[in-house]
């Protein structure tokens, strides 16, 4: 059974007659009665009564013409809707974005797109890079703005932006009017991080390691307006980036000796299927960091 068969009988049922049906949907006759014929050979029916002037369901007929129209209806609304994803005026794209990118660089981006782009939908998950990553290997997401690693092997990436992580301290701590911190000069202090799937963490656990200690961490959290408020009542020190510190009153960041720095950027599988909507955003990424245009309506994150 053939999707053109189903479309020659429901011109022909509503038309009541052959001829009227080829010439509507401009084929020859032979090839709708041919078509109707092996349709009705195939289903062991008589679809139609041929005896009078006007052709008619007969009673298998109009069952089957029930249906087919309900069928033929749902194929013509999935060919619509598979036109608007070509067209982009639909799509849902899957994305991750760490909470200090997604409330500091994420905005302006999203909102750039969603300019261009309105009926794209993102659905955001807000997800610590190393998590993230773990979920763009596993493709359980289609893209995600994420801190990149050195040398990704399974993953796509575009840079968008390079950040400093500077030490962030209460304005009444010591060390808040210094020029510069060694990571040396932090072995007494009091960590406040964010969690295990971020790898702000990592980085700074590494960090500590490399100077000889392992830093006494008495708070843990995935939420960086938590973080700031405890840093900013003196229950200990943090590390965050730049942006992140540089316009709160109630906080200082405190360049690092040997300087801390990361690259964000877009992330996605490598061989991962990506849809025309991913694919949009990809390539509004791309124009993005290429821009002049783009990055001073956007963020004001130093370009890579």
């Amino acid at each position: 059974m053939e999707l053109r068969q189903l479309e020659y009988f429901q011109a022909v049922s509503r038309l009541q007659n052959f001829t009227r049906a080829a010439e509507e949907l401009h084929v020859a006759q032979p090839s709708i009665t041919s078509s109707i014929q092996k349709l009705e050979e195939e289903l062991g029916v008589t679809l139609f009564d041929r005896s009078q002037k006007k052709v008619t369901l007969t009673t298998e007929g109009a069952a089957f013409h029930a249906r087919i129209d309900k069928i033929l209806f749902e194929v013509r609304q999935a060919i619509e809707e598979m036109d608007d994803f070509r067209k982009l005026n639909k799509g849902t794209i899957s994305f991750a974005a760490p909470p200090m990118i997604g409330a500091y660089l994420f905005p302006d981006i999203f909102n750039l797109f969603k300019s261009m782009h309105p009926n794209l939908d993102l659905v955001v998950y807000e997800e610590g890079s190393l998590a993230a990553r773990m979920m763009l290997e596993k493709e359980e997401l289609d893209l995600g703005m994420i801190i990149l690693p050195e040398n990704p092997t399974v993953l796509n990436t575009i840079p968008i932006t390079r950040e400093e992580i500077v030490l962030c301290l209460s304005p009444g701590h010591p060390l808040s009017t210094a020029q510069a911190v060694s990571f040396s000069r932090l072995k007494e202090e009091s960590f406040v991080l964010l969690k295990e799937e971020f790898f702000h963490r990592r980085l700074v656990l590494e960090e500590c390691a490399r100077h000889g200690f392992a830093p006494r961490i008495v708070f843990s959290s995935n939420q960086i307006e938590t973080i700031k408020a405890m840093v900013a009542s003196n229950v200990g020190i943090s590390f965050l980036m730049d942006m992140v510190v540089r316009s709160n009153p109630k906080l200082v960041g405190v360049p690092l000796a040997e300087p801390l720095s990361i690259t964000i950027g877009l992330a996605w599988k490598k061989g991962k299927y990506l849809s025309k909507a991913a694919q949009a955003f990809i390539d509004f990424i791309v124009a993005y960091t290429r821009s002049p245009s783009f990055r001073g309506a956007g963020t004001k994150a130093k370009k890579v």
